[in-house]
């Protein structure tokens, strides 16, 4: 028997490829897909970070659908059927960190709750208002760029080469508890780093069965997708297409 921990399932914005994703619908359907952990997007209503907390991505996004707001999504996920289903909250912007604890905390949902982002300020200020909770920091950050990082092969080979000594580094300075590094930059060299230093590693966002089952042998924590059904794909043809 393997004494490697069971991969964490996360639904990426619920279950994105099920239903249209941040959306209460969508943390259903994760839940139905058999989830541990459900993530989602919490963007301020305006850019200096006041207004209404949305469970929305960006603010185009924002514009165009009736997102729900946080309290809307912390009262659906904080009823009974999601018991011990954790959540993965990412800040898209600085500015209401405190806010979204304070939302947490009322709903009684902080000590299920793992917040990242790609900002690195809003992750200080998150562990500076409240130590306990446990933070990773999403990499890679381009400002402006959604989905897939554009990252050039140059680029790429030396962004890998740097990032398990910094990653580790930072874990290991208690300024995170995680990294959540997109599924291309994740290599054995990295995850070795990021376990031997005492973290977890969340893989984001991860939509083909087959680099599931890799990452999984590489020895990840967690895997992010958009499509939490994957996560129960064969296992014997995901392993012929790795």
């Amino acid at each position: 028997m393997s004494s490697r921990p069971r991969l964490i399932r996360v639904g990426h914005k619920g279950a994105d490829a099920i239903v249209a994703g941040n959306t209460l619908a969508s943390f259903d359907a994760a839940l139905a897909a058999g989830v541990d952990m459900v993530e989602f997007d919490v963007l301020a209503e305006r850019p200096d970070g006041s207004g209404e907390l949305y469970v929305v991505h960006d603010y185009r996004r924002l514009a165009a659908v009736a997102a729900p707001t946080l309290a809307e999504a912390l009262a659906h996920l904080g009823s009974p059927p999601f018991d011990g289903v954790d959540l993965q909250v990412d800040l898209k912007r600085a500015g209401y960190e405190r806010r979204v604890l304070d939302a947490l905390s009322e709903a009684g949902l902080l000590g299920r709750t793992f917040i990242s982002s790609g900002v690195w300020r809003s992750l200080q200020t998150v562990r500076q208002h409240a130590s306990g909770v446990r933070i990773g920091w999403t990499v890679p950050r381009i400002p402006g760029v959604s989905g897939t990082p554009l990252i050039t092969p140059t680029l790429g080979r030396l962004y890998r080469a740097l990032l398990p000594r910094r990653a580790a580094e930072r874990i290991r300075g208690g300024q995170v508890d995680a990294l959540v590094p997109h599924w291309r930059v994740v290599t054995p060299a990295l995850v070795a780093a990021v376990l031997g230093a005492g973290g977890e590693i969340y893989a984001w966002t991860v939509d083909d069965a087959a680099e599931i089952r890799r990452l999984e042998m590489l020895g990840v924590s967690a895997v992010i997708t958009n499509d939490p059904r994957l996560f129960d794909a064969p296992r014997d043809s995901a392993d012929r297409a790795v």
